[in-house]
C-alpha cells in the first residue's frame, strides 16, 4: 500500500503525521510512505531525520498577509498544486492523509483532481481555514476535540480520535533524562516549553521566575527556549548551575515528560495531547495571536476538567508564574489530582486508530461512514493512476 502524508509549517502539523507514519509501519511494515511539505518548513528537516522520504513543494500561507501579497500566494498555490499533481501521479498513493497547515492545501487539491481519497486530521478545537475547506470533499476527518464538530460544514464523516502522538513520547523514562541532561533525581522538575519554535513571553517570564525561586533547592527547571531566545536565556541564567537545564530544542521529549512533575506550555493541540497522554499537571499560557484564538479554547478543555490551570499571555509575569508554581509544587495532592484528570481525557491510541483507518483504503475499499453504510469499492481508473501496480 502507498500513502502520502502532508502537513507542516509547525511541529503541531508535522509530528502528528510522523506519529501516524510510525503506526502505519507497526501495523503494515510493507506500507510505502511519502511525506510532501514545504521546502522551508520544519518538516523539511524533521521528516528526513525520522527516516521517512520527503519531497518539497512550493507553499505559502495567506492568513495575516496584506492584500498586495494575495497574487503571490495564489501563484505559489498554483505551482504547489502542479507540483503535487506530478508527485501523486508518479507515486500513485491509495490515499492522501493531511494534518493541516497551508502546505496541505495544494496536495489535497491535487488529490481531489486525481480522484485520490483524502483523509484529514484536525488537532484544534477551532479548525483551521485549510481543513474547514478541505473537509467538504474529504472521505474522513479525524478530530481531537469534540468542540471542533460544530465548525465543520459537513459532520457525518467526522470521527473523534484524539491527536496522534509519537511512540517515543509515550514510552519515555525519567532516568534517561536525568543522565542526558545532568539533572538531579531528588528534586522536583518543572518543564517549561513554548512549542517547537519557542515563545518569547514564556522565556522572559521563565527567567524572572527562576531568579525569584533561586532559594528553592528542591526544584529544578528544564527550559526549551527555541533557537532565537536560547543564547539570551542561557546568558541570563548562567549562574544557576545544575538547577536549570536550557535547550533550544529537546529531542527526547518522552524522557523529559516522564521526569517532569509540572509542565508550563503553550496550548497547541500537540502539546496538550502529549501532556494528557503522559498524565502531567500543567499551567497553560495560550498563544494570544493563534488563529480564531483556538489555543485559549484548547486550554479551556483541560481547565474545565481540572487537569490544568491557565494564565493569559497578557497577565504573564515572572512573579505570577512563580506564585502558581510554588502553590502547586507545595501541594502534592493537587498535582496528583491534576495528573489523574489529565489521564482521564487522554487518547494515546489516536495514531493507531488513524493508521488502521488509512490501511482500509488499500485496493480501493472505502470505509463506511458513521451511519453504518457498507464499504464499497471505488473506480480506481483515474488520471495518473493505473488499476493495477505496474
Amino acid at each position: 500500500m502507498r500513502i502520502v502524508i502532508t502537513g507542516g509549517g509547525t511541529g503541531g502539523h508535522v509530528f502528528p503525521g510522523i506519529a501516524v507514519a510510525e503506526a502505519l509501519v507497526r501495523h503494515a511494515p510493507d506500507t510505502e510512505i511519502l511525506f510532501v511539505g514545504g521546502g522551508k518548513g520544519i518538516e523539511a528537516t524533521v521528516v528526513p531525520r525520522e527516516g521517512f522520504p520527503f519531497v518539497p513543494i512550493p507553499a505559502r500561507g495567506l492568513l495575516g498577509k496584506r492584500l498586495l501579497a494575495i497574487p503571490a500566494v495564489g501563484w505559489t498555490t498554483i505551482r504547489g498544486v502542479t507540483a503535487s499533481s506530478r508527485i501523486l501521479s508518479e507515486f500513485r498513493p491509495d490515499v492522501v492523509f493531511a494534518t493541516g497547515g497551508y502546505v496541505s492545501g495544494p496536495v489535497a487539491l491535487a488529490a481531489r483532481l486525481l480522484r485520490i481519497p483524502l483523509v484529514l486530521q484536525e488537532q484544534n478545537s477551532m479548525p483551521g481555514m485549510t481543513n474547514r475547506f478541505l473537509s467538504r470533499f474529504a472521505k474522513e476527518v479525524f478530530i481531537n476535540f469534540p468542540a471542533a464538530r460544530k465548525h465543520f460544514p459537513k459532520r457525518g464523516h467526522l470521527k473523534l480520535s484524539g491527536s496522534p502522538i509519537r511512540g517515543d513520547v509515550l514510552n519515555g523514562e525519567g532516568s534517561r533524562a536525568i543522565r542526558a541532561l545532568r539533572l538531579s533525581e531528588s528534586r522536583l522538575t518543572v518543564l517549561i516549553m513554548g512549542g517547537s519554535q519557542g515563545a518569547h513571553s514564556i522565556n522572559r517570564a521563565a527567567v524572572s521566575m527562576v531568579r525569584r525561586l533561586r532559594r528553592r533547592r528542591d526544584i529544578q527547571f528544564i527550559i526549551q527556549t527555541g533557537r532565537r531566545d536560547h543564547r539570551r536565556v542561557a546568558q541570563k541564567l548562567r549562574h544557576f548551575g545544575d538547577s536549570v537545564c536550557i535547550r533550544p530544542f529537546i529531542q527526547n521529549m518522552g524522557d523529559v515528560y516522564a521526569l517532569a512533575d509540572l509542565v508550563i506550555a503553550r496550548a497547541g493541540a500537540m502539546s496538550l495531547a502529549e501532556i494528557t497522554a503522559c498524565g502531567k499537571a500543567s499551567i497553560l499560557i495560550p498563544f494570544p495571536y493563534a488563529t480564531h484564538n483556538h489555543q485559549e479554547v484548547n486550554a479551556s478543555a483541560l481547565v474545565d476538567v481540572g487537569a490544568s490551570q491557565m494564565i493569559l499571555d497578557r497577565d504573564l509575569t515572572g512573579e505570577h508564574l512563580a506564585s502558581r508554581v510554588v502553590k502547586l509544587i507545595d501541594t502534592p495532592s493537587k498535582l496528583r489530582e491534576m495528573s489523574n484528570n489529565a489521564i482521564s481525557i487522554a487518547r494515546p491510541d489516536a495514531a493507531d486508530k488513524i493508521a488502521q483507518a488509512l490501511l482500509r483504503y488499500q485496493e480501493g475499499v472505502i470505509p463506511p461512514a458513521e451511519g453504518g453504510v457498507k464499504p464499497r469499492r471505488r473506480n480506481v481508473q483515474r488520471s495518473g493512476r493505473k488499476s493495477a501496480r505496474g
